[in-house]
């Protein structure tokens, strides 16, 4: 008896709280209706303005990312295409790797869906046998190493596959929570919690959000 007076209290009190947030929303609605409201047709065609401007500043810039090569995840032959593209955006997602890595490929395979739903970001891939200084300057030992570069400093890495769960079966949104971590791409998810659940394999999985950056603590600023 008394177990079922406290659950009648918990419905009441979980009622009492739906009917609160019911009506915060209600008010809420009612007080953007009655600002649209009074305004006239000055204040409603400024607004249109407005957005008309917004609207065409994101065209431009759009226009502008395609035209530095943003949408495709393309292949640069050199060190010199790197500090060049680095330059050119603000924000770049490089994969080193060797033709001989069979987990290189499964890196390309998602890439090549990040770079077209990431346009703000641009998504390229460098042969390391062909960039030597750079892997050397960088220290990239492990195929396949992503650099996140920001502003011309490479602010983070992914070696292997040691933050993806230490799997090949991860899917491209772990891969996405993964670069997202340090702003290289707009990310509209929660960043503190690893999309896993998608992950074939869970019991492989273990995030290790900071291992890298306890190694390459400070920024590393690119200079050709």
């Amino acid at each position: 008896m008394a177990h079922q007076s406290q659950q009648a209290a918990q419905q009441e009190m979980m009622n009492r709280m739906v009917a609160g947030a019911v009506e915060a929303m209600e008010a809420t609605v009612d007080k953007e209706l009655e600002k649209y409201e009074k305004m006239d047709e000055d204040d409603l065609e400024a607004i249109r303005e407005r957005r008309l401007k917004q609207m065409q500043k994101l065209q431009e810039k759009k226009q502008e990312y395609k035209n530095l090569g943003h949408g495709t995840y393309d292949t640069i032959t050199n060190e010199k295409e790197f500090f060049e593209i680095s330059k050119k955006s603000d924000r770049v997602v490089c994969a080193f790797y060797i033709d001989t890595s069979f987990r290189c490929k499964i890196v390309d395979k998602h890439m090549s869906q990040l770079c077209t739903k990431h346009f703000e970001t641009r998504f390229i891939r460098l042969n390391a046998e062909k960039a030597p200084f750079l892997a050397e300057r960088l220290k990239i030992r492990v195929m396949p190493t992503i650099l996140m570069v920001k502003d011309t400093n490479v602010i983070d890495r992914i070696t292997g596959f040691d933050d993806l769960g230490n799997t090949d079966n991860f899917p491209t949104s772990l891969l996405e929570w993964r670069i997202a971590q340090n702003k290289v791409i707009n990310y509209s998810g929660d960043l503190t919690r690893p999309p896993v659940d998608e992950v074939k394999e869970k019991k492989k999985v273990v995030i290790q959000r900071n291992l890298r950056q306890e190694e390459h603590s400070s920024d590393s600023e690119l200079d050709d």
